[in-house]
């Protein structure tokens, strides 16, 4: 799993959706006082699928936008950034190949935190994305 975490930040990488965020890029969680915008990138799942011929895995990652932007466009760049950089992407993925990346779902939200300044809204956007690879 380390090797296709590892190919999914190569690709973030100086890419367009880096700058946009300010090269806040995270697994799993941004630190406590993060600042916006940020991305965070989460394993949801990995699914074995051999075929008697090969041994495939179908990796789902979940890519988290964050924006307290009050207007759409903060959001809707990173969005866009995020097709641009992951739909029917090839990873370079050490040990494996990878067969196909395909984006699966777009769930958009908005968020309440607490921070020292007060109760902050934020948008959120949760992309998902099927990876398969063959090992």
């Amino acid at each position: 799993m380390n090797n296709i975490l590892t190919a999914i930040y190569s690709k973030f990488s100086g890419s367009a959706l880096s700058s946009a965020v300010g090269g806040r890029i995270y697994l799993d969680r941004a630190p406590d006082g993060c600042q916006f915008p940020y991305v965070v990138y989460s394993i949801i799942s990995a699914v074995p699928d051999d075929n008697f011929k090969t041994d495939m895995d179908n990796i789902y990652i979940q890519f988290s936008l964050f924006s307290d932007s009050e207007g759409a466009t903060e959001i809707t760049t990173m969005y866009n950034n995020l097709k641009t950089l992951f739909d029917n992407a090839v990873l370079t993925i050490t040990g494996s190949t990878n067969v196909m990346t395909s984006r699966e779902n777009l769930t958009t939200m908005t968020e309440e935190i607490v921070s020292t300044s007060g109760t902050q809204k934020l948008k959120h956007w949760a992309v998902d994305y099927s990876i398969i690879v063959e090992t």
